[in-house]
């Protein structure tokens, strides 16, 4: 049981990190918290419900699709209605708030209020030492683990990564040495977005879609976030595993309910031993 546990929680924690990386993203470089973030989780998942399950696209080009729509979508909306509010944390929260309602209702005008399904491209599971593994769950942590280490790559040795590394501690100075700050604000906005998409579109198969389906992830986007320290990559890397390895324990002894009161029972008393989070630095 516990190899099981371990696993089950691992596998989870790792969709956990891609929605985080994101959301800590935006956080870092814009100073908006960004409550559209399950939005965009939800438009990759049914980029792939059209492509995938309706038009018979190859599963992981529907999922490319849709992360790359997510993408161009959130360079537009980052230039239009978040590029003025940058630095402004209230202000740039409630329009992201606006954002997701927005986002919410379009979907429920084309798509209904009705969840649906898509066929699963994976099936089966395998065994690690006692522990039964899904085939579709490997898929996606794999491809999470691959997204995270291109995602370490582009920050730690491209241009566009490290001028991103430059804006998040020191706007100012970084723009004095030349950097554009504007390009970096939408190429932050568009990656987060793409992120979001890609994680919607891995998950399309294992969850129902439907409108609303983005309200969860995003809330779990934000404990892990919370808990690992706003603003902090690797803060996010860590409390989305412990996210994912605590809800595992907890659904196992008690039940899924009770594992998302715990874990927000935990964020709360790391919030006031540590109100930074974990890996987190005290805000500007």
């Amino acid at each position: 049981m516990i190899e099981q546990i371990v696993v089950n929680g691992l596998l989870a924690g790792l969709i956990y990190v891609i929605m985080a990386l994101g959301f800590t993203l935006i956080f870092g470089i814009m100073r908006i918290v960004n409550f559209a973030h399950g939005e965009f989780y939800m438009i990759g998942a049914v980029v792939v419900l059209f492509l995938f399950g309706r038009l018979g696209w190859p599963f992981f080009l529907a999922v490319m699709a849709g992360g790359l729509l997510c993408a161009l979508l959130g360079v537009i909306v980052e230039r239009i209605l978040f590029r003025p509010l940058v630095g402004q944390e209230l202000p740039g929260m409630i329009m992201s708030l606006a954002v997701g309602i927005i986002l919410q209702s379009l979907a429920l005008l084309f798509f209904g209020p009705s969840e649906q399904t898509v066929a699963r491209p994976f099936s089966g599971t395998w065994r690690l030492l006692t522990a039964a593994v899904p085939w579709d769950r490997t898929i996606v942590a794999f491809c999470s683990l691959a997204i995270l280490a291109v995602f370490y790559l582009f920050l730690r040795f491209s241009r566009l990564g490290l001028a991103m590394q430059a804006v998040a501690q020191d706007p100012e100075t970084s723009s004095l040495m030349g950097v554009e700050s504007g390009a970096v604000y939408a190429a932050a906005f568009g990656i987060a977005c793409l992120l979001a998409g890609l994680a919607g579109g891995l998950m399309a198969p294992i969850y129902t879609i439907g409108p609303y389906m983005g309200e969860l992830p995003m809330l779990k986007a934000f404990v892990v976030v919370i808990l690992g320290g706003l603003g902090s990559i690797p803060g996010a890397v860590l409390g989305g595993l412990l996210m994912g390895l605590s809800e595992s324990v907890l659904s196992t002894l008690l039940d899924s309910t009770a594992a998302l009161i715990a874990s927000f029972v935990i964020v709360l008393l790391v919030v006031v031993a540590r109100p930074t989070g974990l890996l987190g630095r005290s805000t500007r």
